[in-house]
């Protein structure tokens, strides 16, 4: 019973800090923590943001990487416009949304971000193994887009099924690190993988399917206000 109560007032304690700051999602309070501990965007840097709806998260990375930065989110669902901000309505397994993102950057992106997750089925090996999924989805779009030494950050329900994801991305960056920031809620599974120093040795040209393309799932919008 106390765990709930801290629970409640910890959720109670961002969304109202949310509303206060005009962000559109107290997950904006991760992706701020995660910059100030790990030091993910830089000034001026091209950034992508997956499964971007509703824009908490565009709103934080927009701020972060100044006026002369470039800040894409791609989504299954319309995002409302955001000042500065330039939102795709696509799927990111496929190759033309791929190519919308590298005529936007005139080039490579500086930087992935990721806060999807699947909709929830209740059991929970079903929902860490879509989570795993859709952080496959991520690592395929970082092999299309994301520059040498790029750096990504993305969302995933922990479970038996994360080590070898890490290995996945181990063999992609530099430094591979697992982080729960303040803003999740306590009794969360959720963790947050932040990748820096991507070495280009997966390159994989525009053109090839994102994998693994057996099944696409759903995004879901992450942590609205509501």
């Amino acid at each position: 019973m106390h765990e709930r109560w801290l629970e409640e007032r910890h959720h109670e304690y961002y969304y109202k800090l949310a509303k206060k700051m005009d962000y559109r999602s107290r997950a904006s309070f991760k992706l701020m923590q995660i910059d100030d501990r790990f030091g993910l965007f830089k000034e001026g840097d091209r950034v992508v943001d997956l499964g971007a709806a509703p824009g908490g998260w565009l709103q934080v990375a927009k701020e972060r990487v100044g006026a002369e930065g470039t800040v894409v989110g791609v989504d299954l669902r319309p995002i409302r416009p955001l000042e500065g901000v330039t939102t795709i309505v696509g799927d990111i397994t496929e190759d033309a949304t791929m190519r919308k993102l590298l005529e936007i950057f005139e080039g490579e992106a500086d930087v992935i971000i990721s806060d999807m997750a699947p909709n929830i089925a209740g059991h929970y090996s079903t929902d860490h193994a879509r989570s795993v999924n859709l952080c496959e989805y991520a690592v395929g779009v970082a092999d299309r887009i994301l520059k040498k030494e790029g750096r990504m950050v993305m969302k995933v329900f922990y479970g038996d099924m994360f080590n070898d994801l890490r290995r996945q991305l181990e063999l992609r960056f530099r430094s591979v690190k697992v982080h729960s920031p303040d803003a999740s809620r306590p009794t969360s599974s959720e963790m947050y993988v932040i990748c820096k120093g991507y070495t280009a040795k997966t390159r994989v040209p525009i053109g090839e399917a994102v994998p693994p393309e057996e099944k696409k799932p759903r995004f879901t919008v992450k942590g609205n206000l509501s």
